[in-house]
């Protein structure tokens, strides 16, 4: 009996161990062919109704899973509550197998890869070009990056790297060195092709050690019609080859540290506009810190007017991020705004009127532009108090709004009964 009970035992035991490995098996070979599928069903079946996929599989670049005859590896064979029967969302299913494309320390990523549009720039069954891309080289760059791609054609002088291919310089999902896709960041990336330690390189910077410095402060790191491919717009000094007149000597331990700080230093040249602007009652307050003028100007060379740092309409953004969400949520935009012209109606320095407006009355500022008289009435200014408060006049701003609203001609209501009543409340219905 003690024998039998043994054998039982042992008997259970292996049966155990039989159940335990089948269920690590079986979800293995569950998930090669999870919807049971015969022989040939998970793709090569497929192509006796998608007969176009023939030539497809004939192209030199064919994603894995066709070649391998795996549709259901994306498609779900039955049904799918996603477009094209995938099998994930299709913003998502691309990182099911390539979870790594972007880096887990990106500094930058590539917009349509961050939104999961894969197919913005690969084909997901076979391409003519290598990796599935829709198109080779800098053509598929330049399917989005239009402006790009106009000003390249353009310009008198390309850089060399762009005409050979974007990705000399830019990783096409994400880079975790650099912002804007860099493979390396600025001077880093630009040292692999510059030698900056060979005598005519050291005399056309006039021996300053620029090889640690910011390379795209001077130049434009795609194309220009300007040798040595400046931007657009250089600083005077800059142009004239006059580093020292604001920075320390090329031999002085501190080469790059500027001769005086802030508006102090750009005062030197431009004291008829540092003077005036210091003469107002209300001064914009980047002019008045340590870093003055380079709150919004670059200092050597860039693409916009003014050497400022980016489009008018972005760099007051950045700090006045509230007029930007309301503009862009507004249907109805002033023009002035919408165009990134601000300093239609503000001074950019400095001013004697409140929100340093350009003249002294909202009336007026309106008036430089629109023509009061041909299209209203209605009292305004100081023989127009405001009925809601008696303390303030009716201006233009008492109905409409300055940046944009959702309603025509900038109003704030979207009736002309609902804006008048406002202050007419006996005219209410």
């Amino acid at each position: 009996m003690k024998n039998e009970g043994m054998n039982v035992r042992y008997w259970l035991f292996q049966v155990l161990i039989a159940v335990c490995v089948l269920g690590i098996i079986a979800p293995v070979g569950a998930q090669e062919n999870k919807f049971r599928l015969k022989p040939g069903a998970q793709g090569k079946n497929c192509l006796t109704c998608h007969v176009e996929f023939q030539d497809k599989l004939k192209l030199p670049s064919v994603h894995t899973p066709v070649k391998s005859g795996e549709c259901t590896s994306c498609h779900n064979p039955h049904a799918s509550s996603h477009g094209k029967l995938l099998a994930a969302d299709p913003n998502k299913i691309c990182f099911t197998c390539h979870p790594n494309v972007i880096s887990e320390k990106a500094l930058s990523t590539h917009k349509v890869v961050a939104e999961g549009n894969c197919i913005k720039c690969h084909d997901p069954h076979a391409s003519k070009n290598k990796f599935n891309l829709l198109e080779a080289g800098n053509d598929l760059c330049f399917g989005c990056h239009k402006d790009m791609a106009d000003t390249i054609t353009k310009v008198k002088f390309r850089h060399n790297p762009v005409e050979k291919g974007c990705i000399n310089c830019h990783n096409p999902h994400s880079s975790d060195q650099a912002a804007s896709l860099l493979k390396a960041d600025v001077p880093a990336l630009c040292l692999k092709c510059h030698k900056t330690d060979t005598p005519s390189f050291k005399k056309q910077h006039l021996n300053y050690p620029v090889a640690k410095a910011r390379c795209t402060s001077c130049h434009n790191p795609h194309g220009s019609d300007k040798g040595g491919i400046l931007f657009a717009n250089v600083h005077r000094p800059v142009a004239n080859k006059m580093c020292n007149q604001c920075h320390e000597d090329p031999s002085s331990p501190t080469p790059f540290a500027t001769k005086k700080q802030g508006y102090e230093l750009c005062r030197g040249c431009h004291s008829t506009m540092v003077n005036e602007m210091f003469s107002k009652n209300r001064l914009h307050w980047p002019v008045a810190d340590k870093k003055g003028c380079l709150h919004c100007h670059n200092p050597h060379a860039g693409p916009e007017k003014a050497l400022l740092k980016s489009k008018m309409i972005d760099l007051c953004g950045g700090c006045h991020s509230d007029a930007i969400e309301q503009l862009k949520s507004s249907q109805v935009k002033h023009p002035p705004v919408k165009d990134g012209m601000c300093t239609t109606c503000h001074s950019p320095h400095a001013s004697d009127n409140v929100l340093l407006f350009q003249q002294a009355s909202v009336i007026d500022i309106c008036m430089s532009c629109h023509n009061y008289s041909l299209h209203s009435t209605h009292p305004l200014g100081e023989k127009a108090p405001d009925p809601r408060n008696n303390n303030v006049m009716v201006l233009c701003t008492s109905c409409h709004g300055v940046h944009g609203t959702v309603n025509k001609n900038l109003l704030y209501y979207p009736t002309s009964s609902e804006l008048c009543t406002q202050c007419h409340v006996e005219h209410r219905r």
